[in-house]
């Protein structure tokens, strides 16, 4: 990969070369800032003061040259108004299509524009990590906290691009009403309005949601997805993308993995309304559904990683094996209540851990969907777990059933086991006819993961090189080398993590709260749901169905919910706040969910866990969008990535939860609901704490 500083150069437009912040100069500036410390010719305060006034000086160059194009385009639209305005009274075809021209030539300019000013902020954001990671977690959350919100804020100007909406408005207006047709009084501004066939106007769009961060349904969905992204790959113009991605995208493929992730949620779930019964029947206590259900996602933390790998090298070869160990471990589940064997009940759950090919379902996405319908791709692959983890439970409350065929019992115990086993050998026969491996170039084949993430970066960034470096300037590429850790060699600072170790040493503070939210949030869903078939039958006496109807309504939820955040509330409040927010009504669910003084009612527990499920499924998504931005660029990529870190970090928090539920239960079911909401309590709350600590550099 090719450096941020070196790329800034290529990359750039070369008559405003001047106007870029000057990274080389900031880098070597933190550089420098090191060895004066360590003399103690400089103390701390001293290097904030003076790196503010640095990036003070470059962020103002920015937003002042950005004001000074921004009048230039506003200065060409109000000609082009007059121009349209005489068209009115006498209409002339072609210079009408003249005018669309030049409409569109200045929506170019303006994709220019913000093109400037999304490398600016990547790069803003870059040197703040750069300067946290060599002197500690400090400066970002003092610049942020005296910049951001400061009513004269040259930072929000880069950041928020203050009115160049008006641009973009008046832009998308106009060619919207040029458009044929004529007799039309349908503006951009009503619903619904004729679609506006004009990639200017989509392009634009696209760089402004970019760099605003705003959201939408599909986008918010497809934060969901784990996906990390380079974001120096955002800085490819779509059709050298288009170039890269030919070839390996495949939509049966794409909805083989899609089926693969609905299907593996069906498989985890539907065993959740009736895992207490079956540990019963073999002789074990109601409890012991924890270590059932949570001995999928123990076998899943080491499927993560060896499936991360393989699909360095192939994507059909390890879905092949994914479904053949899924159908061995549901026959083994089903089996296991004629066995007698809670052995073989327990084994059969970890031969379907074993077969989570979940990262390999991601990676798909990540590196095969094109960039055009990749956040499409996301949503659809978080809509299909969403889906199965509500069709799972709901599934199993309608196997209500009791026969035998020889000596195989078919009951509601057994038949999640034989319907997923039947679903995983249909689905095998599917993906053997229909899957198709993508195109791989020649020089990724017979090369270690490690290396084959870095030279498939390499390779991609020669091809965007432009006559815009000196060829001194190529010499100096130790200089402008921009690993996140400034003691690495040039070559180690540009690959990827190779090792959980490596990965973690990448972590800054803010991204450690962050996957420590992740794990709360998954921790205390998986209580919830793990634990709802023994609690809600010691308390209520519920049914089975009962249950999985419970389970089924909390599923149906999250594409709703994930509709309104993402639609309205993203665009009205900062990630960081509904983040906050969200984390404090989870803390509320989980208050509300304890068993004091006064009777246990059904009301106050659906209540509660409503409140507590719906607010961890808003918090999700806000948290992994919040993740994806403070994470280094070396972990968007490779087998130990900020995807993997992630997915592990939620697969611990749902084994310790099911342990716990198992451990409770020797102190009785009367204790289950409090013993086992306390440590979620605790860990909610310490994870609020921890947010308003890094509050200031979630930016």
């Amino acid at each position: 990969m090719v450096a941020f500083g070196k790329k800034l150069k290529e990359r750039s437009i070369e008559e405003w070369q001047e106007y870029y912040i000057n990274y080389k100069l900031m880098k070597k500036k933190v550089k420098q800032y090191g060895p004066q410390i360590e003399v103690g010719s400089l103390d701390r305060r001293h290097v904030l003061k003076d790196f503010s006034r640095m990036l003070d000086h470059q962020i103002e160059k920015i937003a002042l040259f950005m004001l000074e194009q921004q009048g230039l385009l506003s200065s060409r639209l109000q000609k082009l108004r007059e121009w349209h305005d005489a068209l009115q009274d006498e209409p002339d075809l072609s210079e009408i299509s003249k005018l669309r021209e030049a409409y569109r030539s200045v929506g170019q300019d303006l994709l220019k524009l913000l093109f400037f000013i999304d490398m600016n902020a990547i790069g803003i954001r870059k040197i703040l990590k750069k300067f946290d990671k060599r002197f500690g977690y400090r400066f970002t959350n003092y610049y942020v906290k005296t910049r951001a919100d400061h009513p004269y804020s040259q930072l929000q100007q880069v950041f928020r691009h203050v009115g160049l909406g008006a641009v973009v408005g008046a832009i998308s207006r106009n060619l919207h009403e040029l458009q044929n047709n004529e007799g039309s009084y349908l503006s951009i501004y009503d619903q619904p309005v004729l679609p506006l066939q004009d990639p200017v106007v989509d392009s634009i769009k696209n760089a402004v949601d970019r760099l605003t961060h705003s959201t939408n349904f599909l986008n918010f969905m497809a934060q969901h997805a784990l996906i990390m992204q380079d974001e120096d790959l955002l800085m490819i113009p779509a059709d050298e993308q288009a170039e890269q991605e030919e070839g390996r995208y495949h939509f049966m493929s794409l909805l083989l993995n899609l089926a693969n992730t609905f299907l593996y949620m069906v498989n985890t779930y539907i065993i959740v309304p009736t895992a207490d019964d079956y540990s019963m029947s073999l002789g074990a206590a109601a409890t012991v559904c924890g270590v059932v259900i949570g001995a999928m996602a123990v076998a899943q933390l080491f499927s993560s990683v060896y499936f991360s790998a393989w699909s360095n090298k192939s994507y059909f070869k390890p879905l092949i094996f994914s479904s053949i160990v899924l159908f061995f471990g549901n026959l083994l589940y089903a089996l296991a209540y004629d066995f007698n064997s809670l052995a073989l009940l327990l084994i059969g759950r970890l031969f379907c851990g074993f077969g989570s090919a979940r990262a390999v379902n991601r990676r798909y996405i990540s590196d095969c969907v094109p960039l055009k319908i990749r956040m499409q791709a996301s949503a659809g692959f978080v809509s299909a777990s969403a889906l199965g983890m509500a069709c799972g439970p709901a599934l199993a409350g309608l196997l209500q059933t009791d026969f035998k065929i020889k000596n195989v019992t078919f009951n509601q115990d057994t038949l999640p086991g034989w319907v997923m086993a039947v679903a995983w050998l249909l689905y095998l026969v599917w993906l053997a006819i229909s899957f198709r491996e993508p195109a791989r170039e020649p020089e990724e084949i017979h090369t270690s993961q490690e290396s084959t993430s870095a030279d498939q970066d390499g390779n991609m960034e020669k091809g965007l090189k432009k006559p815009l470096l000196l060829a001194s300037e190529e010499t100096e590429h130790d200089e402008e080398d921009d690993g996140d850790g400034s003691e690495e060699s040039s070559d180690d600072s540009r690959k990827p993590a190779n090792s959980f170790v490596a990965a973690y040493k990448l972590l800054t503070p803010s991204v450690k709260v962050q996957l420590l939210i992740y794990f709360m949030l998954k921790y205390a869903m998986e209580i919830l749901l793990s634990e709802s078939s023994v609690v809600t039958t010691y308390y209520f006496g519920w049914s089975m169905s009962s249950v999985s109807i419970f389970l089924f309504c909390l599923g149906l939820t999250v594409l709703p919910v994930n509709l309104v955040v993402g639609s309205y509330i993203s665009n009205m409040f900062e990630d960081r706040q509904i983040l906050l927010a969200s984390e404090i009504m989870v803390c509320i669910g989980i208050l509300l969910s304890f068993h004091v003084v006064i009777p246990y009612t059904v009301p106050q527990y659906v209540f509660s866990g409503f409140i507590m499920f719906v607010s961890a499924e808003v918090l999700e998504g806000v948290n992994l969008s919040l993740l994806s931005r403070v994470m280094s660029s070396r972990l968007s990529r490779g087998t130990y990535n900020g995807g993997l870190l992630s997915t592990e970090a939620g697969t611990i928090a749902r084994v310790i939860a099911d342990a716990t539920i198992t451990l409770a239960g020797f102190l009785g079911q009367s204790m289950l609901l409090n013993v086992t909401l306390l440590p979620s309590l605790v860990i909610c709350v310490g994870s609020i704490v921890a947010t308003c600590y890094t509050y200031n550099s979630l930016y």
